[in-house]
């Protein structure tokens, strides 16, 4: 495609700036979780997960730049063209996974009310390694190659029917599977906490100090992030079927799918930010008060405390 060096410079600008702002906010998350030491709870380490895979998936975009000359001398840039392609497909999958095991957890405790804590280590294993394994079948398969007709980005786009067949196998079919199925467990959720709500409030009111609503009050902020993939794996799908289908391929389409991944992964740090904000004003406001009672000769000291102060003190119970 032959696009002036003008465009060319103003799509890697949108490119670079939009899921570089993406980076700083995932960056600004994390860094949040570990000074106010939240990961201790298991809530905070499962978002912490979404925010990181949401930094590698703009990273992702961002070593896009690095393909601008591939044009001018592909056998140079050929495997880095490879590389970043790798990478793109891994943090894709890597973002799905953990979108996967949050609305998995979320489901089994809001409507199955299971504890599914000792699974954080399969969690996080299998979305480090699974993206791996089918990364690589493009890289075995070399269906890794530049966009048809446009420079600007490097993914399973060989003009082979292998490629065809692995871009629908490893993106797009498991995409609309877990688009499907997390949509399906959400509405069950809501549905299922409405019902008991309505039946708690009429024959057994919710007290302040019932723990699964309290665990639950922490874990809602999580429903976010299958959510945000509702939202925005819509638009890659769609991208993905468009070029798969034979049709023309432009750059300006070309770009929109990385400002999409920045937009995603800006979304899910802006929400972990805003979760840990509201907490910590929460907790501020509700301090616990100390009240001195001295009765003769003996102090003791009593403490006051609200439901909100247990906001920072999870139940065993919960996560």
């Amino acid at each position: 495609m032959n696009d002036s060096v003008g465009n060319v410079s103003s799509y890697y600008t949108v490119i670079g700036a939009t899921n570089g702002v993406s980076v700083l906010v995932c960056i600004l998350a994390a860094v949040l979780v570990f000074v106010l030491k939240l990961y201790n709870r298991l809530v905070y380490r499962l978002a912490l997960y979404q925010v990181l895979s949401s930094l590698s998936l703009a990273t992702g975009a961002i070593l896009q730049i690095t393909l601008v000359n591939h044009s001018r001398n592909p056998v140079v840039y050929g495997h880095l063209c490879t590389a970043v392609a790798w990478f793109t497909l891994y943090t894709e999958w890597m973002k799905l996974l953990f979108t996967v095991w949050v609305t998995f957890h979320l489901f089994c405790f809001a409507v199955l009310h299971r504890n599914l804590k000792k699974l954080e280590v399969f969690y996080v294993v299998t979305s480090l390694l699974v993206p791996a394994v089918v990364a690589s079948v493009p890289l075995v398969t070399r269906s890794y190659a530049p966009s048809p007709d446009s420079t600007y980005a490097c993914y399973i786009y060989a003009k082979t029917e292998v490629a065809f067949i692995e871009s629908v196998v490893l993106w797009d079919g498991p995409a609309l599977i877990v688009l499907l199925v997390a949509s399906a467990a959400m509405i069950l959720m809501v549905i299922k906490m409405a019902c008991k709500v309505c039946w708690r409030s009429q024959y057994e009111p919710i007290t302040d100090g019932d723990q699964f609503w309290l665990a639950l009050k922490h874990l809602l902020p999580l429903a976010a992030f299958p959510i945000l993939f509702f939202v925005f794996d819509i638009p890659l799908v769609m991208f993905h079927i468009y070029v798969a289908q034979g049709f023309k391929l432009n750059s300006s389409l070309d770009v929109s799918r990385f400002v999409f991944f920045s937009l995603w992964s800006m979304t899910s740090g802006t929400t972990l930010i805003i979760h840990i904000l509201v907490v910590q004003m929460s907790g501020r406001k509700h301090k616990p008060k100390i009240q001195n009672n001295t009765t003769g000769n003996n102090s003791s000291i009593k403490l006051l405390t609200t439901h909100q102060t247990t906001y920072f003190s999870l139940p065993p119970a919960s996560v």
